[in-house]
């Protein structure tokens, strides 16, 4: 089979429903003349996926992995067995719209120091708004907190074409990622220890620190499902959110910041424990806990990490970081929207 420049590969587990209503709308969005591969990725399903993608998509490409290790692992193993020139990772929970990958591809092309970029993602449910997990592009702020154009914490915004411009930013969400895929190997690929959550941020950011550009394309759209997988809010994602979070800080800062970055993230994770318990989330409040324990007593294979990472810095892209604490202009200056920010990345 010859190289196709595109594999859209879709990872998915236990979402037939999903893969039944969504996998014709990816197939139907492909250009005819165009070298495109779909790939559906089984993450050791119980709910027969590999029988219908077989039975009734029979150009598509199955590969079934026989035990499931996360979202990162389905990633990490499938791509390793597919060669193109770029992939397109996305989520079973995503609904694309006509000639999605066009605007994406075109934007890659046009630049061979663009890395990666996203497309619009919008919620699946609010149609006018964008989603939580990557709306207008992702950013980071100097302590590390994500956020994106149409998304503050849990503020989202609806969409006006406030922030229809191509657009470089820090980071592209997992949920739709178009990436370079030698780029993608070279950079290491999805870490696999984060196992799910922050995984996309960390990939984007050791990009950044090998001098390459993460994009945002407004022509490219795609309405995103949010929470169906692992619930917002839960004990499991806010353990995860909060641990990965110390694991990029760490693999990714430069010299010397994480020696009062890090400390800092744990005095504000844990005011963030007691707001939690405040507002009567009791569950997730051991989330936060086990997260602290978790990053220190595997200090040393992060650590390693980071040693790692540094081999691959190269004149690092600095631009998306916010220069100040987008926590403090959220809850403190009451600054909910991306705009208020009053700051042109």
């Amino acid at each position: 089979m010859s190289k196709p420049k595109l594999a859209i590969v879709l990872l998915s587990y236990n979402s037939l429903e999903l893969v039944v209503k969504y996998l014709p709308l990816i197939k139907d969005s492909i250009p005819a003349e165009k070298d495109y591969q779909v790939i559906v990725v089984d993450n050791a399903s119980t709910d027969a996926i590999g029988e219908y993608v077989k039975s009734e998509h029979s150009d598509v490409r199955l590969i079934t992995l026989k035990e499931n290790h996360g979202f990162t692992n389905g990633y990490v193993e499938s791509l390793a067995q597919i060669d193109a020139k770029y992939y397109c990772l996305i989520s079973s929970d995503i609904e694309v719209t006509a000639g999605f990958t066009e605007p994406a591809i075109d934007l890659l092309e046009s630049d061979e120091t663009i890395a990666a970029c996203q497309p619009k993602i919008m919620s699946w449910d609010r149609r006018k708004e964008f989603e939580y997990a990557g709306a207008a592009g992702g950013y980071i702020d100097h302590l590390g907190y994500p956020f994106c154009r149409g998304r503050m914490v849990n503020v989202v915004e609806e969409d006006h074409g406030q922030y229809d411009t191509v657009q470089e930013i820090f980071w592209a969400s997992g949920a739709c990622l178009f990436i370079r895929a030698d780029l993608y190997h070279e950079a290491g690929g999805l870490d696999n220890d984060f196992f799910a959550h922050m995984e996309e941020i960390d990939l984007c950011w050791r990009l950044k620190n090998m001098g390459y550009k993460i994009m945002f394309q407004p022509k490219s759209v795609v309405y995103h499902m949010g929470g169906f997988i692992i619930k917002y809010g839960s004990p499991m994602k806010v353990f995860r959110n909060h641990r990965n979070n110390l694991i990029m800080m760490l693999k990714n800062l430069p010299p010397y910041e994480g020696l009062w970055k890090i400390p800092l993230r744990f005095c504000m994770d844990l005011l963030t424990l007691l707001k939690m318990a405040a507002d009567g989330n009791w569950n997730t409040v051991p989330a936060i806990s086990k997260a602290h324990f978790q990053f220190v007593w595997y200090f040393p294979k992060w650590y390693s990490k980071r040693i790692e990472v540094n081999k691959l810095k190269n004149n690092p892209n600095l631009r998306g970081i916010f220069p100040k604490s987008m926590v403090w202009q959220f809850f403190a200056k009451k600054n909910k929207l991306f705009s208020q920010l009053n700051w042109k990345p």
